[in-house]
């Protein structure tokens, strides 16, 4: 994963070098993830670096000095990036299982409830034919034998014929009993796979905290590396070249990226304001509708909910969304108002925002493209709201959306859910 894929855009590099080059003359890194017992790293200021230069010694400790320092911050940032696509597939594994466990419950559950009602039609099946055995019972055909001598001939038959529904009703209440123990079983396979929901549920939700907690380091390490990398590489220049004026150049190299990153921000804020304002309902965005919802996102649906074989894996797995294509880049909605839990990677979702839009519900968006996300954590968003950028992030054949409704945490179907309010996906 390149330091792009994080959540905040590489052209902060520049933009936070500014304010280091100024103020940090020997500031401290905090250590970051798996690096963390080492050492904060000590930035030697530009007045130090004058000062080695004037003894070939000094000089070149310092050159040894830059460059181990340049080593250990791009190690950092890498070792960071590491953990966090780890923690990402973790979250990712967990959330899978729990949405393929919640489906298989509702499907016992399903099951349960319909031998149930195959029971009961069974059991009123038994019950009909006692009461008719009990009006006409083999006792009372003995009685006429013994009483109309006469007419043996037609009560044997009778009797022969009480017989075989005698056997008849034996049947029928072997199967309602069978009938029942088959709901029963389904019944308790049910509950035992409810009982077990509450752990994966929980565990997702560790697991998608780790995983932000993880991408933050990381990008807290690629921030490291952005706020010091190109100052230590001037410094290094400084000291191994003849070139006058190197932090004054340096500095005014980095107040013009700013100024011209400021600037292209503007622009690119603007630019989505206007296209969420002329954007249709029905391609995505847009206004809500009366119950708060909008398309998130543009394109045909290219699979829908439920299990497939994967064509980035070829295994057969539960596919808990729906994907919806449109171009590469193309915008990303949030789908009702809620808050951000979540806007990093998350392992084969690619990079992915979840929203809490509340009452149990949230909704998920993957395979947004490298510094695509535009959200951060705990920031509430509106419906209709670009959050991000479509991509082929994760495991991803090509740029689309992957987009999630969970109730509880667990996926459901979103064509139905988005339907009973009033989008199609």
């Amino acid at each position: 994963m390149s330091p792009a894929s994080l959540r905040v855009p590489s052209h902060r590099r520049r933009v936070l070098a500014a304010a280091v080059a100024v103020v940090l003359s020997a500031g401290a890194l905090a250590a970051v993830g798996p690096v963390s017992a080492a050492s904060a790293a000590q930035y030697p200021s530009w007045s130090d670096v004058e000062q080695a230069k004037a003894s070939k010694d000094a000089q070149q400790a310092k050159v040894t000095e830059i460059q181990a320092l340049l080593q250990d911050l791009t190690e950092q940032a890498s070792a960071a990036q590491r953990e966090s696509e780890a923690a990402g597939t973790a979250y990712q594994t967990a959330q899978t299982n729990y949405d393929a466990a919640t489906l298989e419950q509702q499907t016992l559950q399903q099951q349960a409830d319909e031998a149930g009602r195959t029971a009961k039609r069974s059991e009123a099946q038994a019950g009909q034919l006692a009461a008719q055995l009990g009006r006409a019972s083999a006792n009372d055909v003995t009685t006429d034998i013994l009483t109309h001598p006469s007419d043996s001939g037609d009560l044997l038959y009778e009797l022969g014929a009480m017989s075989k529904l005698t056997e008849q009703a034996d049947g029928i209440y072997s199967q309602a009993s069978q009938d029942r123990g088959v709901a029963q079983g389904l019944a308790d396979r049910a509950e035992q796979a409810e009982k077990a929901l509450g752990a994966l549920a929980d565990a997702a939700q560790a697991k998608m905290q780790a995983a932000q907690d993880a991408a933050d380091r990381a990008q807290s390490a690629v921030d490291a590396q952005a706020d010091n990398k190109e100052r230590l590489e001037a410094q290094l220049a400084l000291l191994t070249t003849n070139e006058q004026d190197v932090e004054a150049k340096y500095n005014e190299g980095v107040a013009a990226e700013k100024a011209r990153q400021a600037a292209l921000a503007a622009a690119a804020a603007e630019a989505a304001r206007n296209a969420a304002a002329t954007s249709q309902g029905g391609t995505g965005g847009g206004a809500p509708n009366s119950s708060g919802w909008v398309r998130p996102a543009g394109g045909y649906q290219t699979s829908p909910y439920g299990y497939r074989v994967d064509p980035y894996t070829h295994y057969r797995a539960l596919h808990a969304g729906v994907d919806l294509a449109p171009a590469c880049y193309a915008p990303i909605y949030a789908a009702h108002a809620g808050t951000v839990t979540f806007a990093a990677n998350g392992g084969g979702y690619g990079n992915e925002v979840v929203l809490d839009n509340g009452g149990g519900i949230s909704t998920a968006y993957g395979h947004i493209v490298d510094g695509g996300i535009l959200v951060s954590v705990g920031q509430h968003v509106e419906a209709g709201q670009q959050i991000a950028k479509i991509g082929s992030t994760g495991w991803s054949t090509g740029c689309h959306l992957h987009f999630e409704t969970r109730v509880n945490g667990s996926a459901v179907d979103p064509v139905p859910f988005m339907a009973a309010r009033g989008i199609s996906v």
